[in-house]
């Protein structure tokens, strides 16, 4: 049976390297706890607080960050596999570079984060808010961003073929370079009033 901790106030902890297999924390507190070079795998975070924590070179499989505030966080050279993220906020936080495979981040708040150049391939990514995030030069092939905020979002020189963008108005971003595929250029075209015909 799982190991649960709920309503704990985690502060100052060095733990670094440690691996957690199978823990749940409900609504809890991490204050400047060091978890570089950590190993998390079916971990569940629900409605956690993360605040100035070093994620940095850490890895998770199969662990769930639901609705978690990150805030002032380092996540320099960690990896995300198979992971969910869902209604998740970061804020001021160090998000590259950053390894992602696959995974739900489903209506996660990123707004002014520096994504640029990382592989989202895959990723669902529906209903974020993406706005003012720089993820130029980012491949988000066959990503999942149906009714995803995009509003001043640097997307120059990205990878969007194959994603879904059911919802999302592609005018409110940068576009310069971007890559689409032949559904996402008649997207962008009706968005623009183009009347696409087969």
């Amino acid at each position: 049976m799982s190991e649960t901790f709920a309503g704990r106030t985690f502060r100052g902890e060095d733990r670094y390297g440690e691996e957690l297999v199978d823990v749940v924390y409900e609504q809890c507190t991490f204050s400047d706890v060091d978890l570089t070079e950590a190993t998390t795998k079916g971990v569940i975070f629900r409605e956690c607080t993360f605040h100035n924590c070093r994620f940095n070179a850490s890895t998770h499989h199969s662990t769930a960050f639901i609705a978690a505030d990150f805030r002032r966080c380092s996540f320099f050279d960690a990896s995300f596999d198979g992971c969910k993220l869902d209604g998740s906020v970061f804020a001021e936080c160090t998000m590259r570079p950053l390894k992602v495979i696959g995974g739900s981040w489903r209506s996660i708040t990123l707004r002014g984060a520096n994504l640029g150049g990382l592989q989202l391939g895959g990723l669902d990514l529906r209903e974020s808010d993406l706005s003012m995030t720089d993820l130029s030069a980012a491949v988000l092939r066959d990503a999942k961003l149906d009714g995803a905020t995009v509003r001043e979002t640097n997307l120059t020189k990205a990878d969007l073929r194959g994603a879904s963008l059911a919802g999302v108005d592609l005018r409110e971003a940068t576009l310069t370079g971007t890559r689409l595929d032949l559904f996402g250029a008649v997207h962008l075209a009706e968005l623009y009033g183009a009347d696409v015909e087969p």
